[in-house]
């Protein structure tokens, strides 16, 4: 695009209204979660807004990814085949605030040759209908000494099937 001419998003210097967020219980809910993972909300974990910072949303999903991960019966990582994160969407529904305690739900919504997305949810333990925050992530499989994609192990994919 030229600078003369105008971002679609963009009309008489002020950015187009954008599109409002779907209401935080909207979003549905999972037939039956691969994995729960329960976490506290940790004091650290706030801002200056005194709730959770966005990046620790990150941080959440990933203790919860490991979690499931080291109960996978099998084997899933070695040195020439590790999961790196490819993707993320987080789409934040409402605040966090301290104290809480956490419901971190993963479900496998696509098993490829050399990755996975895993859905999640991040949800108030005592209500599940509280939704904090929702989306996905992209797992490959790689070989760091290469840097290339390898097969999903079967390990991963049985666990995914079950």
């Amino acid at each position: 695009m030229s600078p003369t001419q105008a971002s679609p998003r963009k009309r008489r210097g002020k950015v187009a209204a954008q599109p409002t967020s779907t209401p935080a219980t909207s979003s549905p809910e999972p037939a039956q979660p691969l994995f729960t993972a329960i976490l506290m909300v940790r004091w650290r974990d706030l801002d200056a807004f005194n709730h959770v910072n966005n990046s620790v949303f990150l941080t959440y999903l990933e203790e919860a990814r490991l979690q499931w991960l080291k109960d996978v019966p099998g084997p899933w990582f070695d040195a020439h085949a590790m999961p790196v994160l490819a993707a993320s969407t987080l789409n934040y529904r409402r605040p966090i605030e301290w104290p809480a305690s956490l419901h971190i739900e993963l479900c496998c919504t696509r098993v490829g040759s050399s990755s996975l997305t895993l859905a999640h949810r991040i949800v108030d333990a005592r209500d599940a209908q509280c939704l904090f925050c929702d989306g996905d992530v992209t797992l490959v499989w790689m070989d760091p000494a290469s840097g290339r994609s390898v097969a999903l192990p079967e390990a991963i994919r049985s666990a995914c099937a079950a």
